[in-house]
């Protein structure tokens, strides 16, 4: 499960998700809400996280990953 494919399912379809993943209180929530705690939880049980973009690094050294 990815960021590309959670952006394109409806809000529905998402708390359909978060619901099989035994998110709690994802009903109510934003689209935006729900697909970071469908990602956080998703993280969190399998200890990893990927994303893709064009990684932009600014002078000061911080990096946004723009999707």
């Amino acid at each position: 499960m990815d960021l590309g494919m959670l952006k394109r399912l409806a809000v529905p379809e998402l708390t359909h998700v978060a619901k099989e993943m035994k998110i709690e209180g994802a009903v109510g929530l934003k689209k935006q809400e729900i697909i970071f705690k469908v990602l956080q939880t998703q993280a969190e049980r399998n200890g990893s996280m990927s994303g893709s973009g064009v990684l932009e690094i600014l002078p000061d050294g911080f990096g946004f990953l723009r999707s």
